[in-house]
């Protein structure tokens, strides 16, 4: 699925410091493409999370913390291109017309974690982002720990993450990266870490017909698959990497990126608080066969 990185006022939000005079024009430019910029989020700055809780780079935070090179609140950021968002019950209510209107074309939602949490803000979310003319489609947090990789996508399937082709849906996110809750790699060795992800992709594909998209890290996936390539070739890359840099690192095996999740500090309009900001590798035509399997 693409490619895609990324990681305290609060420990995931961060409100900007006073930077001077180019602070303030850099800050002008962000208001420019996102909106006015925004507020602390101690809630999803939050890194002692509760099962269930979890959200995109929550584990990466925990474990590795926020990079001196990110970007705060989306500054210095690669804001051209295509640009997407992804969101969880943490960012609360959004406007997702301000979102459409400010720039971002697609989002991906919270919709699971494990086999036993549904996101409550997701059935609000899903609709009202399609209705906004925002190409989404639904995520879902890995807990290999727990209970197989098949298991776990049956689970996403039937509660949000299921797919159609209707010109603003995309396929799922298999969101696996650094254990909030414990052990980096769950307890699981790499051969087991990578007969879940196999299970999970493999069921996903028989429910939806479409290859479910990987979101992780670089440090993550060398480190708990083993540098394993057999995801290369499959699914789409979404690599998470919060950092001003001109690209990021990838996982090994993986030639490109799809997706780069840039800043986990980003300011979009229509949304409270700190929210990810993301990067699509290709034009809004090649979104779109991304969302209709052409």
């Amino acid at each position: 699925m693409f490619s895609l990185p990324r990681p305290s006022a609060g420990p995931r939000r961060r409100t900007a410091t006073a930077l001077g005079v180019l602070g303030a024009a850099l800050a002008l430019t962000v208001t420019t493409v996102g909106g006015a910029s925004a507020a602390p989020d101690p809630g999803r700055d939050r890194t002692d999370v509760k099962p269930g809780e979890a959200y995109m780079g929550v584990g990466t935070r925990i474990h590795e913390g926020v990079p001196a090179g990110e970007p705060s609140l989306g500054v210095m950021a690669p804001t051209d291109g295509v640009q997407g968002i992804d969101v969880s019950h943490w960012q609360g209510a959004i406007n997702w017309t301000s979102v459409r209107n400010s720039g971002i074309q697609f989002a991906w939602i919270k919709a699971t974690e494990g086999t036993t949490y549904k996101d409550d803000r997701f059935n609000t979310n899903y609709p009202a982002a399609h209705g906004a003319g925002v190409i989404r489609g639904a995520y879902h947090f890995a807990r290999p720990n727990l209970s197989s990789g098949a298991t776990q996508a049956n689970y996403f399937v039937n509660n949000g993450g299921a797919w159609s082709r209707d010109n603003l849906t995309l396929p799922g996110v298999l969101d696996i990266e650094h254990n909030p809750y414990g052990a980096m790699c769950y307890g699981l060795t790499t051969t087991q870490m990578r007969t879940w992800i196999n299970d999970f992709y493999t069921t996903y594909k028989s429910r939806t017909s479409r290859d479910v998209v990987i979101y992780t890290t670089a440090s993550w996936w060398n480190t708990c698959t083993g540098n394993w390539t057999g995801m290369s070739s499959k699914s789409p890359l979404w690599v998470a990497h919060w950092t001003s840099a001109a690209s990021p690192t990838l996982p090994s095996g993986f030639p490109t990126w799809t997706v780069w999740q840039y800043t986990a500090t980003g300011s979009v309009s229509g949304v409270a608080g700190n929210v990810d900001r993301n990067k699509f590798n290709g034009s809004r035509d090649r979104l779109l066969a991304l969302a209709n399997n052409t």
